[in-house]
């Protein structure tokens, strides 16, 4: 009976021992497990994704690790095509020309690899390319036309235009400073004929009574 209670104990510690083997095993493999199953990823991209640029001539792709067969579409406003250069790659970057000018508007990147591990991966970058500010008009250090070498014209040496003789002021004209106004001297000379047809008159009567009296 002190036997078997002294092989039980012994047995308890094996089998607590095997569980503690196990135990760490696993934790082990837990936390190996995702570094062995991961793929490569996308790092970074010129343009960044939701990226507002001004101009694009290249796209850059950057991966954790190194990658092959590459493949870079480029599709702008209207989910049209754009053409891109073949893409190249150099250690963990693809980079790809773009040989035509963009218009503005949105554009999404659509990439595609194969990581080191084999696995192919892929994603889209969309930006959007907005037209470049026009520059306004510098203004000219130069001047506008070069000063003239040659004299200007000599005065001449003939008499000058005569001055336009003064027209007569008219005689009902009362606009004008100073002097008698018109209308009184036409006035004055009504009088004056007034005056000297009545004299005549009455002197050829006075004349005419004497002879008819005789």
């Amino acid at each position: 009976m002190e036997k078997t209670m002294a092989i039980v104990p012994r047995f308890a510690r094996s089998g607590l021992a095997v569980v503690l083997g196990c135990a760490l095993f696993l934790a082990l493999t837990a936390v190996a497990a995702p570094g062995a199953l991961a793929h490569d990823r996308l790092k970074s991209s010129s343009p960044a994704k939701d990226a507002k640029v001004s101009e694009l001539k290249e796209i850059e792709l950057e991966f954790t690790s190194g990658v092959k067969f590459p493949v870079v579409v480029l599709r702008g406003p209207g989910d049209k095509a754009v053409k891109v250069d073949k893409p190249e790659t150099e250690d963990q970057k693809v980079t790809t020309a773009v040989p035509v000018p963009l218009e503005s508007g949105r554009y999404v990147i659509a990439w595609r690899v194969v990581s080191s591990d084999g696995h192919p991966i892929e994603g889209e970058i969309p930006f959007e390319l907005t037209a470049p500010a026009e520059e306004s008009a510098e203004p000219s250090d130069e001047p506008t036309s070069e000063p003239s070498d040659e004299p200007t014209a000599e005065p001449s040496s003939g008499p000058a235009t005569e001055p336009a003789s003064p027209v007569a002021a008219s005689g009902d004209d009362t606009g004008g400073q100073g002097g008698t106004p018109g209308w009184i001297w036409l006035a004055v000379a009504a009088v004056v004929v007034v005056v000297v047809v009545g004299g005549g008159v009455w002197l050829a009567i006075g004349r005419k009574r004497p002879d008819e009296a005789g």
